[in-house]
């Protein structure tokens, strides 16, 4: 058998790794490259696109026309992208203020209970994403978890009406993506030397200087993946902006699958999905330079 194989390891190397390439260019190269030709012609009125070139799907993002068939400025489209933008934001600085404490503490256990700790962190994964953010509407709902013991109690006396707000849409994607910033957070840390803190309090530094510029600095390569991988399904959310926004806080991949399903514009949807992959390359990129950066800085010291 191995007599079929090639004799130098480039050409193995390539060989093992054809099987990849097809499946990721199939997969994933093919339906980008028809997104992105879609995005670039004309919509069929009754779903599809029509063979005719046009930029109107990105013209559409940022103008539209008016009762005198001028183009004008329209910012709904940009309110949606800026809102998107704002409520990721928030949900990744959110889940880093709630997922480094958590992954600090798991590394400060003995290493019998991490992997407890680690199992109890991941079984929220073992649950529809759907059922989990259905379940905050039960929390957050008229006369729901949080509401009826205050009404009960006389706390309140209306409803705090928490249910089709940015808020609700924010801790409905932090709660979905949290384990998703303990996780890269905790593998740096696993790493981290902590005879480096004693060190820096034999220095005389006070516990928040030992947190900022020793233990922080060192974990920041799982700080950056973890913003990341928080930021980037955040941003395409689709299943906590329809039912904690309730359709009236629209989000970007909110905005994509309507398109596609209700107004028909394949065009415009898909010149939504490339702006929303730009963002995600563009995350991407960030990440890739700052681990380059972090093995140069290795390599050199």
């Amino acid at each position: 058998m191995s007599k079929w194989l090639p004799k130098s390891a480039a050409a193995r190397r390539w060989l093992g790794l054809t099987p990849a390439y097809v499946m990721i260019g199939i997969f994933m190269l093919v339906p980008i490259s028809i997104m992105a030709v879609y995005s670039f012609l004309e919509p069929n009125p009754y779903g599809g696109v029509l063979p005719e070139p046009s930029v109107a799907a990105y013209v559409k993002l940022f103008l539209e026309y008016d009762l005198e068939d001028n183009l004008v400025f329209n910012p709904g489209y940009i309110n949606i992208i800026f809102r998107s933008f704002q409520l990721s934001i928030m949900a990744t600085v959110i889940c880093l203020v709630m997922g480094f404490p958590v992954a600090y503490y798991i590394t400060l256990q003995p290493e019998n209970k991490r992997n407890i700790y680690i199992y109890l962190i991941t079984i929220p994964f073992w649950t529809n994403l759907l059922i989990r953010t259905f379940a905050w509407i039960i929390i957050l709902g008229r006369g729901g978890v949080i509401e009826t013991p205050l009404l009960n109690l006389g706390i309140i006396d209306d409803s705090l009406k928490m249910m089709y707000t940015d808020g609700a849409i924010a801790i409905g994607l932090t709660y979905s993506y949290l384990p998703l910033m303990v996780l890269p957070i905790y593998a740096s840390l696993e790493k981290l030397d902590f005879r480096l803190l004693e060190a820096a309090s034999d220095l005389y530094s006070s516990r928040f200087q030992i947190m900022t510029k020793v233990v922080i600095p060192l974990c920041k390569p799982g700080i950056v993946a973890g913003c990341i991988l928080v930021f980037i399904p955040c941003i395409g959310a689709f299943i906590a902006p329809n039912l904690l926004g309730g359709g009236k806080k629209l989000m970007l991949g909110s905005l994509v699958q309507f398109q596609f399903a209700s107004a028909r514009n394949w065009p415009f949807g898909s010149a939504l999905s490339m702006l929303l992959l730009s963002a995600v390359v563009v995350a991407l990129i960030f990440y890739a330079r700052s681990a380059r950066k972090k093995e140069y800085i290795q390599g050199t010291a």
